[in-house]
């Protein structure tokens, strides 16, 4: 799937992925989409939980070895 822009926040834990995704949404235009990669197994939950609490759609959640991808699409 295409992305608008791309989060590396990988090496991070927790809080620091969500406000990253949080901040890099707010750069991005209604409708666009984010992917974010991080290494904090607690990012699953948390996206979830983020995506429902913002309003933001969680498009994908895939898991490559120790990585997390996710696609946000911004409301």
């Amino acid at each position: 799937m295409n992305f608008d822009k791309e989060l590396d926040a990988r090496g991070l834990n927790c809080p620091l992925p969500i406000l990253r995704t949080k901040k890099s949404l707010g750069e991005l235009e209604s409708g666009q989409i984010l992917k974010v990669s991080s290494t904090d197994p607690g990012s699953v939950k948390d996206m979830q939980a983020f995506a429902k609490q913002t309003g933001n759609e969680l498009l994908s959640t895939a898991e490559n070895g120790d990585e997390f991808i996710f696609l946000m699409r911004k409301h």
